[in-house]
């Protein structure tokens, strides 16, 4: 499926932390990640096919919590084309919450395919950029404090390789665009190291948004 941009389009992200990116602290509603980056590129290269451009990410969302929102988050702003950024907050390192469990990859394909059914149907475009994880090496902080060393990330790994397979299996189930970030920074760790693109193997930094950004830009014609 090709993915086009016509004047007048309305783009929208949706996601976890990684899209979110202080949307909410923003100016235009668009953080200061890859959707920023991708808007402005854009509007650059594009001034005259103006889009409107959504950001709806909430960090720390896992895909159930992406559903609890989806018709006023998403499907109520009609738009013509989605880019869904979700899964890493789906894998084992929750159950480090004595309130969290392991969310088994059946649970978390489903809740997916929940996600881009209603898009499909409406024959909005998607675009899907699967979950990533860098190998940072030592202990780094997840957030809130919690620090997470070498051998709770392999186990995270363990449990986020499956999930990607389901996020590849949907996009051409549903016939999107596959944006395949894990496979990306792979390539690019090892150009640069890992902690040059996501200082805790998750949440990318500058260079990591440009990255996403420019390999989004490259799907759409």
């Amino acid at each position: 499926m090709t993915i086009s941009v016509r004047p007048g389009s309305t783009v929208l992200f949706a996601g976890d932390s990684i899209t979110d990116c202080q949307r909410l602290e923003s100016e235009d509603g668009l953080g200061f990640g890859y959707p920023l980056r991708v808007a402005g590129e854009w509007g650059l290269r594009h001034p005259d096919r103006p889009v409107t451009w959504l950001n709806t990410a909430h960090g720390g969302d896992k895909v159930r919590d992406l559903q609890a929102r989806w018709q006023t988050d998403v499907l109520d702003a009609r738009p013509d084309l989605v880019t869904l950024l979700v899964g890493v907050n789906d894998v084992g390192w929750h159950t480090l919450d004595p309130q969290g469990y392991v969310i088994a990859v059946e649970e978390f394909e489903a809740g997916y395919d929940r996600l881009l059914a209603p898009l499909a149907e409406a024959g909005t475009q998607l675009i899907v950029i699967e979950p990533f994880l860098l190998p940072i090496r030592g202990v780094v902080e997840a957030g809130a404090g919690v620090l997470i060393g070498e051998e709770e990330r392999k186990e995270w790994r363990a449990d986020l390789d499956p999930k990607i397979q389901v996020v590849r299996e949907l996009a051409r189930t549903y016939g999107a665009q596959l944006l395949a970030a894990d496979g990306m920074f792979a390539a690019l760790a090892a150009t640069a190291g890992p902690e040059y693109w996501a200082a805790d193997g998750v949440h990318p930094t500058p260079a990591g948004h440009a990255a996403l950004a420019a390999a989004w830009l490259r799907l759409v014609a």
